[in-house]
Parts: C-alpha cells; sequence; structure tokens
C-alpha cells in the first residue's frame, strides 16, 4: 500500500485562506489537525514570491563579471 502525497503548490493564487500546516491544506476557518488555533502561513507570504530562490537548495548565483584591465 503506498499513500499518495498532495503537490505542494509554489505560488497558489490565496495562501491567505487556507492553513499550509500539513497535508490536509483546511481553510482557515476550520483548522482539523489540531496544530494550533492560527493557520500556518504559506512561505510566500513569510518570505515574498522568491521564496523558492534561496535557501539551503537554491541554485548558486553567477559570480560578478570582473572589468577588463587594459595593460
Amino acid at each position: 500500500m503506498t499513500t499518495m502525497v498532495k503537490k505542494f503548490p509554489i505560488h497558489p493564487k490565496h495562501p491567505e485562506r487556507i492553513c499550509w500546516g500539513c497535508d490536509k491544506y483546511c481553510a482557515v476557518d476550520a483548522l482539523m489537525c489540531g496544530n494550533g488555533s492560527v493557520a500556518t502561513l504559506h512561505p510566500s507570504e513569510l518570505f515574498g514570491e522568491d521564496w523558492m530562490t534561496w535557501g539551503l537548495d537554491a541554485p548558486e548565483p553567477d559570480p560578478p563579471a570582473r572589468p577588463e584591465t587594459s595593460g
């Protein structure tokens, strides 16, 4: 028996309407998991729309261009 895990949305349309604390993704006014009385925020609400571009798995930035010297 295998269990399916819901795919985590990167850019949901209305993240403020959902609790992101578990795989149930409950409405903020109907929390079922008992994870507290406050909905867990989506990472885009905490860190901004570019939350996937930085962190442990973020791609390395390009090194700055070196100015050419004539000499």
